[in-house]
């Protein structure tokens, strides 16, 4: 009986161990509008990652959370995705709308938009959340442009991409 107990043990404790490891994962999707003329982007980011964050880069006392939040709190949200991601299109530098954000369980989803963009020929993306304070932090990114969809990493050593719609 020991004996099933300890091989019992040695086959489930490397598994205890790996799925104790936290998952780093952002999902950004980043669709172009053609109507509107306007590009949407909806970024979902882990609450405790994004929240230890802004509290490390502007105010420790900060909280997210959907009661009695501080109304700083959307201020600091959107002045940190404004550094952290960047869109040129068409090889010229576009600045985003910061929409608002909501929760949802253990994620804060952003929105974002681009407007008054006739045509998308090219696009590059940069996408750092979070990699300054969670290294292996990987930022995913579906794109839907002019009818193509992509989908693509972003890492700490691979921080832009490039799309070309020609």
């Amino acid at each position: 009986m020991n004996f099933l107990k300890v091989t019992l043990l040695a086959i489930i404790f490397p598994f205890a161990i790996t799925n104790a490891h936290k998952y780093y994962v952002s999902v950004t999707q980043v669709s172009y509008v053609k109507e509107k003329k306007a590009v949407q982007i909806i970024s979902r980011i882990d609450i405790a990652d994004l929240e230890l964050t802004l509290q490390e880069r502007y105010d420790e006392s900060i909280k997210m959370t959907s009661v009695d939040e501080k109304p700083i709190v959307d201020e600091y949200v959107k002045k940190y995705l404004n550094q952290k991601i960047e869109i040129k299109i068409n090889t010229q530098e576009v600045t985003f709308n910061y929409i608002g954000k909501e929760y949802d369980n253990d994620i804060v989803v952003c929105y974002l938009e681009i407007e008054n963009i006739d045509n998308i020929t090219t696009i590059e993306i940069s996408n750092t959340v979070l990699f300054d304070g969670f290294p292996k932090q990987k930022n995913i990114v579906k794109t839907k442009i002019n009818s193509k969809v992509n989908n693509l990493i972003f890492t700490k050593d691979d921080t832009n991409q490039y799309l070309n719609f020609k």
